[in-house]
């Protein structure tokens, strides 16, 4: 993955992917059926969210990673009103918070996705993290995707052993 890759703005980015995995995904929902053709893209999804995690990993001073530089990648996902959140605890083992608007769910609804919006972003979250730092562990329990009305980021820094 290159720098540039890396730089261009995530909603742009998803929106692109978006272009070319829903055609993608009705073709295989025609010929293997819906939980086949989910369980394809929830599976390339995630292997391709924990490799970006990798590499913006690899971009840190020395490949150390923590809770504060996880931190300060979210504001490549806030970015242009993408997001928008409410900070609940922010600190070194804690970054706790609910997105109250999500602009990536309305342009999967906007472009007739919103039924495979959770696979292309939401299962994203997590995975990422297992890339990056594997210390990192989210919980949610709610999404705006699935029709709550905010998603619930309770991110955890644990030191292995």
């Amino acid at each position: 993955m290159t720098k540039d890759t890396l730089e261009i703005p995530v909603l742009v980015k998803r929106r692109l992917q978006a272009q070319v995995i829903g055609p993608i995904h009705a073709e295989m929902v025609a010929v293997l059926g819906r939980e086949t053709a989910d369980a394809i893209i929830d599976s390339a999804v995630r292997k391709a969210a924990i490799a970006e995690g990798k590499a913006f990993a690899a971009r840190e001073p020395g490949g150390v990673t923590s809770m504060a530089s996880f931190i300060k990648l979210y504001d490549l996902w806030t970015a242009d009103s993408a997001l928008e959140v409410e900070v609940l605890e922010a600190t070194e083992e804690t970054y706790d918070f609910n997105v109250t608007r999500c602009r990536y769910a309305e342009t999967y609804r906007e472009m007739g996705l919103a039924e495979i919006g959770h696979l292309m972003s939401c299962n994203r979250d997590g995975t990422f993290c297992q890339g990056y730092d594997p210390n990192i562990e989210l919980e949610r329990k709610e999404t705006i995707m699935a029709g709550a009305p905010c998603c619930t980021f309770r991110y955890r820094y644990r030191k292995a052993g």
